[in-house]
């Protein structure tokens, strides 16, 4: 079994809790799951790029979030136009 972790305002005993119902979902449900999670997460990013740029067009934001979940180098060879993107 893995060894529950999570926020530090949940106790051991509900972070137990939280991973044992995990496990009993079906790789299907917690592949929704790890979906709606990456899709809440860049939508998160998209919002500080926003705050932080507020000058980027919405495909500046897209690359720029893109730019913080890949590595640079990997990045650069998949836009290489947008080496000069702030993210």
């Amino acid at each position: 079994m893995m060894k529950p972790t999570g926020p530090l305002d949940t106790s051991p005993g509900m972070g137990r809790i939280r991973i044992e119902c995990l496990c009993r979902k079906s790789a299907a449900a917690r592949l929704q799951l790890a979906l709606k999670l990456t899709r809440t997460s860049r939508r998160l990013l998209a919002m500080g790029v926003r705050r932080r740029y507020p000058e980027h067009d919405d495909e500046q934001v897209r690359l720029a979030v893109i730019r913080l979940t890949l590595p640079k180098e990997l990045f650069l060879a998949a836009y290489p136009r947008a080496k000069d993107l702030r993210p």
